[in-house]
């Protein structure tokens, strides 16, 4: 059994939350599946995007500090594109949504062997793709919004920027359990498995400026593990293999432990489990606060100094 089974979460920097809310639910057409705050900044919402049970590969997270919060600079040593997966006949359907929104977006573009693809930013400008492709046999999340055919299936890629990938290769094939899938010029592409949802493309750019954290930038990406006991086996080859990491970290839905990979983007093993259900019922997940536990003394202030938000209305039909 492999260590790592694909992608588990990307967790972004961002500025407003009723433009996250409005963006990834309203736009995009994600489930909400938990509202809760920043383990470390309990005044700030975090913010999880995934499809109806916000099953691991399909979870976008995100950190709103709020519209006056520095902007980041995409650059090598930082992960710039989460890219989604949809349906191969799904391309007029988006750019026409896109539009309709007012969301800018790149014309569409190929890569390999005829990816089709477009480039596109949230409210913030953190950098996003859809992809257009027939592997992926993920449901995606329907809101009514969206056609079922047409709905965001999950995660299909992330893409790092570094200044030469050998090192971050290494890592990734040596102690978690990826393989070549596809290699271009300047762009590797690695996975445990060759489908969507457990891709990381990795791409050359010395040339480039080094990124900068803040608002529109990814903060981590996050690795699936199926339980416990492998994400302690995974802790046992990050050490042979050198790298500092943080102790295990009980984050309720799952548990972590983070460490830099060796062009310095921060890297996550997350369980697979317990899952988003442990503290609201499937049917209505993302419709309270959640707090864990030792903020719950604060719950009073924290309702009080959260932004109010609302969700999507018939305005994103």
């Amino acid at each position: 059994m492999s260590l790592i089974t694909g992608l588990h979460h990307v967790t972004a920097i961002t500025g407003d939350a009723q433009e996250n809310i409005d963006f990834y639910t309203g736009v995009l057409g994600l489930r909400l599946v938990k509202k809760t705050v920043n383990f470390d900044y309990s005044d700030v919402y975090h913010f999880y995007f995934g499809d109806e049970f916000g099953t691991p590969g399909t979870i976008m997270t995100t950190f709103p500090y709020g519209k006056g919060l520095v902007n980041g600079r995409h650059g090598k040593g930082m992960l710039n594109t989460t890219a989604f997966s949809v349906s191969i006949d799904a391309l007029d359907y988006w750019t026409n949504r896109l539009e309709q929104f007012n969301i800018a977006f790149k014309q569409p573009q190929q890569r390999f062997s005829g990816e089709v693809f477009i480039y596109l930013e949230d409210f913030d400008g953190l950098g996003l793709e859809l992809v257009f492709n027939d592997k992926d046999s993920r449901k995606g999340y329907y809101n009514g919004f969206i056609p079922k055919d047409f709905a965001i299936k999950g995660i299909h890629h992330v893409e790092i920027w570094l200044d030469a990938y050998e090192r971050t290769a290494a890592l990734l094939t040596t102690q978690m359990d990826h393989k070549l899938i596809a290699e271009s010029s300047d762009r590797m592409r690695l996975a445990v498995e060759d489908v969507p949802g457990k891709y990381v493309d990795l791409l050359c750019t010395p040339n480039a400026l080094k990124g900068l954290a803040g608002r529109g930038t990814v903060h981590h990406v996050a690795f699936a593990t199926p339980d416990a006991e492998t994400q302690l086996e995974m802790v046992e080859k990050l050490n042979k293999f050198g790298l500092e990491h943080t102790e295990v970290k009980d984050r309720k839905y799952f548990t972590s432990v983070y460490f830099k990979e060796p062009g310095g983007v921060l890297f996550e093993i997350a369980t697979s489990g317990p899952g988003f259900d442990v503290d609201e019922e499937l049917a209505s997940l993302g419709e309270h606060l959640n707090l864990p536990k030792q903020f719950e003394e604060k719950r009073e202030h924290l309702v009080e100094v959260l932004p109010k938000i609302n969700y999507p209305t018939e305005k994103f039909r």
